[in-house]
């Protein structure tokens, strides 16, 4: 398909960008910590983090993997961390090991946990005290070997963070009472190699740097292999889109994003923390983003260039009181991904703030951005916007050949941001990428004669909570493990609060099933926006002729 969408870039963004010549992601965030060593790089609600404080606790992490564990280049180490200071050192660490590192959710059960290490051959690992006891339980299902206990408190004044701790333990009793083998403090591992010397890593631009595990377009949880081309790739893009806004800043100041959705969602990771620290920028990171009256009383106090989130994040941030108090006046732009904007939301955000909340659209399979809104927009637009430097799109029939522009078909996209496959499954790659290497994205959507996006529908049967993707097949095969429950049908209906939730029909097989019966299995196996949140009892479920649920007619 033609460029056409070039037509309507703003001034100052380029066609295209070129990461070939940058080195690797390592070095690019390496020269960053020593331009800005001065400098906070990321500042949480207990302490911060500099540059330079970065760069020597990523290689104390990167030198007691190798020294000390005995970690090889390629292996796997998982971050099972919330938004925490713990987070940044060990990403750095790990790509410093010349290691691979498996972003993990730490509100994940036991049983997903288990599915994402075993999947990913990853048997070492950092986790939050708070997360403790669902590594305990997945210890030897998972075939772990060794952790490494991080705690909030980690990098703050000791007096702080031992209060802090004794909040968290007694006062709120979050911290569980459990034993880990072959375990490690966190703040610990990086004393006990003062004096060693990380031996020398080759890494290459091809190298894998990132598994981020997602469903794709059929549900099966599949570990996305993001390189450090792929990686430096979109960052260049997100920043050469930015640029114009970024331009426009006082870089005698320093520039602050808002990073409240957690660091180990692509969307995130990328658009904040990465871009921000290729920029010498801080990260405000926020730990609990749904306590939004904490939240808004951090941003009352913090002078701010930029924030990013979901539809749901914005419309309770502009229904907290104080919210009016905050004071938008270095805003440079917002915005919205994972979930569709609506328009009353992006309406009143702009009405409060003065700024447009713009649109983006993406995959963790392409690292993840595709469009973007120009953020020359004053208003909301209902696409997802044009198509970032270096990306190409092709609407397409089922067949694969292209469409006509205008005609609805599925999205796909080629570019440098497109993943090099899943992890050791070569038989969902070739499903996902049509012969001449095009990403299918199982999105229907139209580009108009201008080069914008049009989303019309989704993967048909994904269900998207607040930004995050849940795949009914998941939700369906946890519900079938209780005895009670015959069968069941999983599909997604309107929410104010997160875009979607998860609804279940269920035919039961035990008469005295109870609905709080079923929703204490599903907190059990299932994160909490993987959990049906309305159930409904039934006798019987539609069907097609060879029984296939027919999810079209429970919708």
């Amino acid at each position: 398909m033609e460029k056409i969408w070039l037509k309507n870039y703003p001034i100052g963004v380029p066609e295209t960008i070129d990461a070939s010549h940058s080195g690797t992601l390592v070095d690019v965030l390496l020269d960053a910590c020593r331009r800005y060593a001065d400098r906070i790089a990321f500042q949480s609600e207990f302490g911060s983090l500099s540059y330079a404080e970065l760069e020597e606790k990523s290689l104390a992490f990167a030198t007691f993997l190798q020294q000390e564990w005995g970690l090889k280049k390629g292996e796997r180490f998982g971050i099972m961390l919330p938004n925490v200071l713990a987070y940044p050192i060990a990403f750095l660490g790990i790509l410093r090991a010349g290691l691979i590192i498996v972003n993990i959710n730490p509100m994940y059960t036991p049983r997903e946990l288990a599915h994402e290490l075993k999947d990913a051959g990853c048997q070492h690992l950092l986790v939050l005290d708070i997360f403790s006891k669902t590594v305990s339980d997945s210890w030897q299902e998972a075939n772990i070997e060794k952790v490494m206990v991080a705690h909030v408190g980690d990098f703050i004044a000791p007096w702080k963070a031992s209060f802090l701790q004794f909040i968290l333990k007694y006062i709120q009793r979050k911290l569980p009472e459990v034993h880990l083998p072959n375990s490690i403090d966190f703040n610990e591992a990086l004393e006990k190699v003062k004096g060693k010397v990380l031996d020398p890593v080759r890494i290459d631009k091809e190298d894998v740097a990132l598994l981020q595990y997602t469903g794709g377009t059929t549900g099966v949880a599949k570990g996305a292999e993001l390189t450090h081309y792929n990686l430096l790739s979109n960052l260049f893009q997100v920043e050469a889109w930015l640029r114009p806004a970024l331009m426009a800043h006082d870089f005698n100041a320093q520039l602050v994003i808002v990073t409240a959705l957690p660091l180990y969602h692509i969307f995130s990771l990328l658009a904040n923390a990465l871009l921000f620290m290729y920029q010498g920028g801080k990260n405000l990171t926020i730990l609990n983003p749904r306590d939004f009256k904490k939240f808004v009383k951090r941003l009352q106090k913090e002078k701010f260039h930029a924030i990013t989130g979901v539809n749901s994040l914005y419309n309770a941030l502009l229904d907290t009181p104080g919210f009016e108090k905050i004071d938008f006046s270095h805003l440079l732009f917002s915005i919205g991904g994972g979930t569709a904007i609506q328009e009353e939301v992006a309406k009143r955000w702009a009405d409060k703030t003065g700024n447009a909340l713009l649109s983006g659209y993406g995959l963790t399979e392409t690292s993840p951005v595709v469009t973007v809104t120009p953020l020359t927009a004053k208003e909301y637009m209902a696409s997802v916007g044009l198509a970032v430097p270096s990306t190409e799109l092709s609407i397409r029939d089922p067949q694969g050949a292209e469409l006509p522009l205008g005609e609805e078909g599925e999205l796909c996209v080629r570019g440098p941001q497109v993943m090099r496959g899943y992890w050791r499954n070569e038989a969902e790659t070739r499903l996902v990428f049509w012969p001449d290497e095009w990403l299918r994205t199982g999105d229907i959507a139209k580009i108009d004669k201008e080069g914008y996006v049009y989303l019309l529908d989704r993967s048909k049967d994904m269900i998207l909570v607040s930004g995050f993707n849940v795949y009914p097949n998941e939700v369906e095969a946890v519900l079938a493990m209780h005895p009670g429950i015959l069968e069941s049908g999983v599909i997604g209906v309107p929410s104010q609060e997160s875009g979607e939730q998860v609804k279940a029909f269920i035919v039961k097989r035990d008469p005295h099933l109870t609905k709080e019966s079923v929703m204490e299995h599903c907190r059990k196996n299932l994160t909490g926006y993987k959990r049906p949140k309305i159930i409904e009892f039934c006798e019987a479920l539609p069907k097609t002729a060879v029984g296939k649920i027919l999810r079209k007619d429970l919708r």
